[in-house]
């Protein structure tokens, strides 16, 4: 594990039956499962390798509603509100803070790109603030360049992807809830059309309810039982630095480099959109879908190496549920950094910030980013399978908006009133036309 990850060490007694079982321990099983227990249901959480192992811990630790994508922005209203509750209600920290977050920018389009954002944002009762250069020079002290301008959201903030998923499963607990590290769900049974069991690799659960929230591995998964979900991943470096905390904001986003607070002297950099794409038969299998998000997005993305297939994550085979899968040989997504990448983020990060010429370097990792056509996640009951939910395809979004994600779906799950509008997460999208919409924020 070359990330920073608090561990769980959660290996809870197998249980016989539960009302729903979660597959998939990163930041939206360990939510869902834990809204699910707070209304009293009884909850297994298994997970093949680590809590929060993946990509829940590799991300920038976002929580924002500045520049989301308008089919995505009530859910991220809701989820600032959530990740307050949680921790308030749980006793557990996850890191969350409402630090802001500081766009800053040269280039006019971008500029006006993020102004007409701020004139949407406004309609949905998002507070946002939009300022010229001299404003911009108030604000920034680390970079010391000029700037034409930028947005600042003062609500959004971050959380810490090391922390968080841990401790959303810590509370799982305390509800008398289960939670099974090492422990793969190699399939489900079903009776009548519905959910009635999930096979993991150490017994099976009977249940009539079942959650996946595997992330990269959720299409694979989906392949097995016959439904038809397109995802594909990309593989997204980060660089990590030690400063003492202040040196830097907490969070700044520019076209060159992103910085962020994570934890108390440990800061992330990282260069927005840039990625390897490693070819697998999966991406092969679904490249129509993905023609237009990947046509429109091709400068940033490099051709990678047959990592992606030795991963297993995206695999062609069909498994017996009798035996050992792919999830089992490849217990966590670890993906070598981009060395490239790496030497470029450090290169932007020390040309922009002085500070960054003369830190400690504090480490390199690297995670599979789950995508859909259209850049939105999937949160919604099969057509196929009663019972059989799916929370997936993040999309890269999905650290921030874990909490309603995992509200959203527990909702669904126990036939609540929906937290948010669930239609524009729905399957069935990606079964009209040339699928859907990407994303424009």
């Amino acid at each position: 594990m070359r990330v920073p990850l608090t561990r769980v060490e959660a290996n809870d007694p197998l249980p016989e039956s539960a009302d729903v079982v979660v597959i998939g321990a990163g930041i939206v099983g360990t939510f869902t499962a834990w809204f699910l227990a707070r209304r009293g249901m009884k909850v297994a959480l298994v997970e093949k390798g680590f809590v929060g192992g993946e990509q829940s811990s590799r991300n920038w630790g976002w929580v924002r509603q500045q520049n989301r994508d308008a089919r995505e922005l009530p859910i991220a209203t809701e989820s600032l509100r959530l990740w307050e509750q949680f921790e308030a209600e749980s006793g557990e920290t996850t890191g969350f803070r409402r630090s802001g977050l500081l766009y800053l920018s040269n280039d006019d389009a971008e500029l006006a790109r993020w102004a007409r954002w701020c004139e949407f944002a406004k309609t949905a009762g998002v507070k946002t603030e939009v300022f010229g250069s001299r404003e911009a020079k108030n604000r920034d002290r680390a970079t010391g360049r000029e700037w034409k301008g930028g947005v600042f959201a003062p609500t959004d903030g971050t959380a810490d992807p090391g922390r968080a998923a841990p401790a959303v499963a810590r509370a799982i607990r305390k509800l008398s809830g289960t939670v099974h590290e090492n422990c793969a769900a190699r399939g489900i049974e079903t009776a009548g059309g519905r959910v009635s069991a999930v096979v993991t690799e150490r017994g099976t659960i009977r249940t009539s309810a079942a959650v996946l929230s595997g992330g990269a591995w959720a299409s694979t998964f989906c392949r097995q039982l016959g439904i038809r979900f397109p995802q594909a991943t990309i593989r997204a470096s980060v660089a990590a630095v030690s400063l003492p905390s202040g040196t830097l904001p907490d969070a700044l986003h520019t076209s060159g480099i992103t910085i962020t607070r994570r934890g108390e002297n440990l800061f992330t950099l990282a260069i927005s959109g840039i990625a390897r794409f490693d070819p697998t038969w999966q991406k092969v299998r679904y490249a129509r879908d993905f023609l237009p998000m990947f046509s429109s997005r091709w400068r940033s993305l490099s051709l990678g190496t047959l990592e992606g297939i030795r991963s297993g994550h995206e695999s062609s085979t069909r498994w017996r549920l009798d035996q050992p899968t792919p999830m089992e040989r490849m217990r966590v997504l670890d993906p070598t950094p981009d060395e490239t990448a790496i030497k470029e983020i450090r290169r932007r990060a020390a040309a922009m910030c002085p500070a960054i010429a003369t830190a400690k370097a504090a480490g390199a990792w690297a995670g599979y980013i789950d995508m859909t056509p259209d850049g939105v996640p999937v949160i919604g009951e099969s057509a196929q399978i009663a019972g059989f939910v799916v929370a997936a395809g993040l999309s890269g979004h999905g650290f921030g908006i874990g909490p309603g994600v995992g509200h959203l779906t527990a909702d669904i799950v126990s036939g609540a009133m929906p937290i948010v509008d669930p239609e524009p997460y729905r399957h069935e999208r990606f079964e009209q036309s040339v699928w859907g919409k990407v994303a424009d924020f």
